[in-house]
């Protein structure tokens, strides 16, 4: 079966368009529902499960009933990746399997309150697990906070996730180096720049990480509204692009 992955949220913390913000990019995103930018999330399908990629969109509840998905899969425990589970975890009904980082903090009183939410499932960096068939392995980012992101494996498909970084830490490199992702997702939240900046890769760091990983496709994200008005202006390398809201990968 495909594995299917729907980029639901392509931005930062900040969101686009910026509140209060005049640039090109936000004047474009106000006119046009397209160029929104969401909290950086997806939705993975595969063997007719469905895991959610982060929790920051606050109305998950709206976009999601009962049911209709099997567990949350989270990168880290910062606001604008689980601020959807707030509200969600007073609901009624099946216990829904958080898996994610081993934060012994997590973000508020989610894990002092934790409602239907299982925050049991923690996982470990480089351990392989299942999710529904779907082999996980987590990998070790560099952020401000505890993060994972994930190599996503089926029988013929093999697509990383890494959002939120600056950079990658060398062994994950090396493992992406000897596991030949297709497809990676990455954190590119600013335009090309002389330094990296502290939480959050530029484009000029990802371009660097592909030349040693050999990535065929990759998929920008977690993007800023500087980055979008840079964008405006200048193409991105061959075998690059921006990821969008709703942008959809299917990997057979």
């Amino acid at each position: 079966m495909a594995l299917t992955i729907q980029l639901t949220g392509t931005g930062g913390a900040q969101l686009v368009p910026v509140f209060g913000c005049d640039c090109a990019a936000c004047r474009r995103a106000r006119l046009q529902e397209g160029y929104r930018r969401r909290p950086c999330s997806a939705v993975v399908k595969f063997n007719d499960a469905v895991t959610l990629l982060d929790a920051g969109i606050p109305h998950l509840m709206d976009d999601w009933h009962a049911g209709s998905f099997q567990q949350f899969l989270l990168t880290h425990y910062h606001m604008d990746h689980v601020q959807g589970l707030f509200p969600l975890r007073w609901g009624v009904g099946a216990t829904i399997p958080v898996y994610g980082p081993p934060d012994e903090t997590g973000c508020d009183d989610l894990f002092k309150h934790p409602g239907l939410l299982d925050f049991s499932h923690t996982v470990e960096p480089f351990v392989m697990f299942e999710l529904q068939g779907l082999r996980v392995t987590p990998l070790p980012l560099n952020h401000s906070k505890l993060t994972f992101g994930y190599l996503l494996e089926s029988a013929h498909s093999r697509v990383a996730w890494l959002s939120d970084t600056a950079g990658l830490p060398d062994k994950t490199v090396k493992f992406l180096l000897n596991n030949h992702p297709q497809a990676m997702v990455i954190d590119c939240s600013h335009e090309p720049r002389d330094e990296t900046p502290r939480n959050h890769c530029d484009l000029n760091t990802v371009i660097a990480l592909n030349e040693v990983i050999g990535c065929p496709q990759v998929i920008l994200t977690h993007i800023s509204h500087q980055f979008d008005v840079w964008m405006m202006d200048n193409p991105l390398p061959e075998g690059f692009e921006a990821g969008y809201d709703g942008m959809r990968l299917v990997f057979d």
